[in-house]
């Protein structure tokens, strides 16, 4: 998202996280810009009965939990490594100045948060439809055309199943059974167990 030489110019610092180690959680005031250096993070909630509902998965490039830097309000979500991790972060007051000085990111930010808004009405869209292909569908075709998720080279999916239902708020066995029911459709294709688009 921001080059990260200009982060590290602006004061931004590496740190480095384990498997599973909580980044923020929900409800948190927010100190920092994040951005995904290596490695993958995990957004999500948990309701009340101790479901876990993906809001995306972050991948490198990518920066994560930015509302509260432009609402002042808590993180909605908690952001966890899922692998080894490297992110890059720079203070709140710092990412704020660097974003008034070059109005080009500031924009960037500003499509961003528009892609991610439009991301949530299509998931809820979906969500409203009831049908486990629709919901599906949906989530395939917009990580596909935002080359997010998928190998750029093989269209491979990089998600698992329990990723997609998490994403989707199917149970998994909804999502097994949908998915090979879309892969004998032709719609997508299964090969070693493995999704491809």
């Amino acid at each position: 998202m921001v080059d990260v030489d200009l982060l590290l110019a602006w004061g931004g610092t590496y740190k480095k996280l384990d498997q599973d180690e909580i980044i923020f959680k929900e409800g948190a005031s927010c100190q920092f810009y994040m951005q995904l250096v290596s490695g993958s993070v995990k957004w999500f909630n948990i309701d009340e009965e101790g479901k876990e509902y993906i809001q995306t998965i972050i991948e490198p490039g990518e920066c994560f939990g930015e509302i509260p830097l432009f609402d002042g309000g808590p993180y909605a979500a908690t952001a966890i490594a899922e692998e080894p991790t490297m992110i890059i972060r720079l203070s709140k007051t710092s990412f704020l100045q660097l974003i008034r000085d070059n109005p080009d990111i500031h924009f960037s930010f500003t499509k961003l948060l528009a892609k991610r808004v439009r991301f949530k009405f299509l998931l809820l869209k979906s969500l409203a439809l009831q049908a486990p292909e629709a919901r599906i569908s949906t989530l395939l075709n917009y990580l596909k055309k935002e080359n997010k998720n998928f190998c750029p080279e093989c269209n491979q999916l990089n998600l698992t199943r329990q990723q997609i239902a998490d994403m989707t708020g199917l149970r998994v066995e909804t999502v097994i059974r949908t998915i090979r029911n879309m892969h004998e459709k032709g719609v997508l294709t299964i090969d070693k167990g493995k999704v491809y688009c």
